[in-house]
């Protein structure tokens, strides 16, 4: 049924459980995976907010990028172990969810798996829901994973 599975993560526990759901399900589909980390774009954060923050890029570029090898490699060997056909995508976007969706396009995915944190009430309302965005915005199937 499915051919080509996007797993976005950002290496949270929640994210790693569903990794493996992801790879497990496209083991049983025969399908290949993607998998994303969204790297955020420090730049526009801070140009966007209107205010003057003196920040070294280069040390937010080193550290983003060394967060995504550990949390790319993480679904890599996972991936190779289930003997899961594997591609590992890092991008810079300052909306994680658009990213997401984006790439999900780009790569011809049919199926988004991703986690969801499970923030409900004001939390949820003011930090927002990239789970919740994707939902409804993608047209591309999202199947969610929530932690037991």
């Amino acid at each position: 049924m499915f051919k080509h599975v996007l797993i976005p993560t950002d290496g949270s526990k929640l994210s790693e459980a569903a990794v493996r759901t992801g790879i497990q399900l496209a083991k049983e589909q025969g399908a290949q995976v993607t998998a994303l980390f969204v790297m955020a774009d420090y730049q526009a954060l801070i140009y966007g907010s209107r205010a003057m923050i003196a920040y070294d890029a280069t040390e937010f570029e080193k550290s983003a990028q060394a967060e995504a090898d550990t949390v790319l490699h993480f679904a890599e060997e996972l991936a190779k172990a289930e003997g899961v056909p594997f591609n590992a995508v890092r991008v810079t976007n300052a909306s994680v969810s658009e990213a997401i969706i984006k790439q999900a396009k780009d790569a011809q995915c049919d199926l988004i798996c991703m986690a969801s944190h499970g923030r409900k009430g004001l939390s949820g309302i003011l930090l927002g829901s990239e789970t919740q965005k994707v939902l409804t915005n993608s047209s591309i199937p999202v199947l969610v994973h929530r932690a037991e």
